[in-house]
């Protein structure tokens, strides 16, 4: 059975850094794209960043110029490199991984179980 294991997460100041992985366990195909999602409480789950098999990558306004996606989709691996660190960035942090395509190309919508970013003087 295909999991995403997420890791990196925790307690840093604001200002701060934090690196976030997520790879896949299991015999899975290639991505066609891979991203980071995030929830605070009281809110819906919103997109962080996402990069794409051809390599282009995308970014919510809110992390643009902080936060940095990177990764194979080939293999399945993401990670979310993120610097000056606000407040507002608090939140459970989620990898996804989706593949595209009509059945016999074995699509698929993979989450992770996520990882808690609090971000706290």
């Amino acid at each position: 059975q295909v999991q995403l294991v997420e890791s990196g997460g925790g307690l840093v100041q604001p200002g701060g850094s934090l690196r976030l992985s997520c790879a896949a366990s299991g015999n899975i195909l290639s991505a066609n794209a891979m991203g980071w999602y995030r929830q605070s409480p009281g809110k819906g789950r919103e997109l962080v960043a996402v990069i794409h098999s051809g390599g282009i990558t995308n970014y919510a306004d809110s992390v643009k110029g902080r936060f940095t996606i990177s990764g194979d989709t080939a293999k399945v691996t993401v990670y979310l490199q993120m610097n000056s660190l606000k407040d507002e960035d608090t939140a459970v942090y989620y990898c996804n991984a989706r593949r595209s395509g009509m059945s016999w190309q074995f699509p698929y919508d993979y989450w992770g179980q996520g990882t808690q970013v609090t971000v706290s003087s």
